[in-house]
This record gives C-alpha cells, sequence and structure tokens, in this order.
C-alpha cells in the first residue's frame, strides 16, 4: 500500500510536468514570429482587402513587441483601416493617439493629414451642418502650417478650396433666395462674404454681379456702377461683366461712366 501511494505522488509531478511543458510551448510558437514577419502577414491581409483580420495582426504585433519599428508603423495603419471602414471617430482618435506618443516621428504629417481627410469625409458623406466645415479647414490648415514642404500640402490647399466653395455656395443660396424676395439688404450681406472672405472661389464673378443688381433695385446707381467697374476690371471674360454690362445701360445721365465700362469689355 504504501509502495503504491509513493509511486502516485512521484508519477504525478511528471503529468503536471508534460502538462505545463505542452502550454508553455504553445505559447512560443505564438511568440515565433519576429516583427518583420507579423508585420508583413498584417499587409497581406490588408492587400487582400481583409480588414477586420489584419487589425488583428497589427494589434498582435503592438502588444508583442511594442518598441519596435513594425509596431510603430502598425498604429498608423490601424489608423488607416478604420478610415477605410469610414469609422472616421476612431480613426481620428487613433492618429491622435500617435501624435501624442511619437511627436518627432518621420510620417507625422500623413498623420496630421489623414485627421484632415477624416474631417472632410464627414462633410462629404454625411452632409454635416457647418461645424465640419470648420473642423476640416483647421486640421488642412495644420498641414500646411506644420509640414509646409510636404507631398500632401497641395492636396490640402485643394481640399481648403473645395470646402470654401461648399461655404461660399451656401451664402450664394441664401443671397438669391433674399434677391429673389427682394430683401436686397440681406442679399447684399450674403454676397459681400462671398467676395471678401471666398474670394478664391468661382462664385466671385456672379456675387459680384448680383450685387450690380441689389444696388441697382435699391436705386444705389453709384454703387451698382462701382461694382460693375470692379467686375469688369477683375473678370472682364465672363459672363457675370455682360449680364452687368447690360444692367448699367439702363441708367441715364451716365454716358462717362459707360465708356469707362465698354472700355473695360
Amino acid at each position: 500500500m504504501h509502495k503504491i501511494i509513493l509511486i502516485i505522488i512521484f508519477i504525478l509531478p511528471l503529468f503536471l510536468g508534460c502538462s505545463s511543458s505542452k502550454k508553455i510551448s504553445t505559447d512560443d510558437s505564438i511568440s515565433l514570429r519576429n516583427p518583420e514577419e507579423i508585420y508583413i502577414s498584417g499587409m497581406s491581409f490588408f492587400d487582400n482587402q481583409e480588414f477586420s483580420t489584419a487589425e488583428e495582426e497589427f494589434k498582435s504585433l503592438q502588444k508583442l513587441y511594442p518598441l519596435s519599428n513594425e509596431s510603430i508603423q502598425s498604429e498608423i495603419m490601424v489608423g488607416f483601416i478604420k478610415y477605410l471602414q469610414m469609422d472616421y471617430d476612431s480613426s481620428i482618435s487613433k492618429f491622435q493617439k500617435f501624435i501624442q506618443k511619437y511627436p518627432s516621428h518621420n510620417d507625422l504629417d500623413y498623420v496630421y493629414y489623414m485627421i484632415a481627410i477624416n474631417n472632410y469625409e464627414q462633410i462629404a458623406h454625411f452632409e454635416l451642418d457647418g461645424q465640419f466645415n470648420e473642423i476640416a479647414l483647421e486640421s488642412f490648415n495644420q498641414v500646411i502650417t506644420r509640414f509646409p514642404e510636404s507631398e500632401y500640402t497641395k492636396d490640402s490647399l485643394q481640399k481648403i478650396i473645395l470646402i470654401k466653395s461648399n461655404k461660399a455656395a451656401k451664402h450664394m443660396d441664401i443671397g438669391r433666395f433674399y434677391l429673389k424676395e427682394k430683401k436686397y439688404t440681406a442679399a447684399l450681406n450674403r454676397f459681400k462674404i462671398v467676395v471678401q472672405e471666398y474670394s478664391m472661389t468661382k462664385f466671385t464673378p456672379e456675387a459680384l454681379h448680383r450685387m450690380v443688381e441689389a444696388y441697382y433695385e435699391m436705386g444705389m446707381m453709384q454703387e451698382s456702377i462701382e461694382m460693375a467697374s470692379v467686375l469688369g476690371y477683375n473678370y472682364p471674360d465672363t459672363k457675370w461683366y455682360r449680364y452687368s454690362y447690360n444692367l448699367i445701360k439702363k441708367i441715364n445721365n451716365n454716358n462717362s461712366i459707360l465708356d469707362k465700362l465698354t472700355n473695360i469689355f
């Protein structure tokens, strides 16, 4: 009886040891891959548009090798995956955390640019009110200010023009409505905003012509003529100047001014 007990006591640790060593072996097999291999695997899934699996690989890399270059790069990739999945808030959060962790990283211009793109997409996809216009403008301005030599600066400038055009279009719609309703002062205020704040947009010639119209309807002929002169000087080849010129023709006793407009035209 004593022998049986001793045998059991002796054999039991062997079973426990075998069980333990088998578990360790499994854990070891997970970490056998080096950072580069895990990153390449994640990119392979990404290239095949298996974004969820790619994200899992990148997160495993960050957990196993948090200080490796591949791990740092994988944080950018996770942010980009969130963008592609249209999870814009999560994407912005990932990129903002990246900036906090690595304020001197070589790809920081791209990270700032992607934050701006996320904000921009929320204008395009969800047509939210003006708050995202302002947020996106500020984001793209940060790219231009912080990284003037970046490859993303040109596109940031183009996006700013598009956003401003979007804002100018809204002012033009409201201004045209006021003009139709004969609320000329309110209309003028809208058109002035376009001319003063969004002069780079395509709406500036029309805004100037609408101001000519509004002043004309208000009986403010001198102001109407002055706006027509500004329009003719800056945009002589547009249809809006031709419209203004024909309107000014209706004003009596202004032949000298009309001659000047004719010379411009």
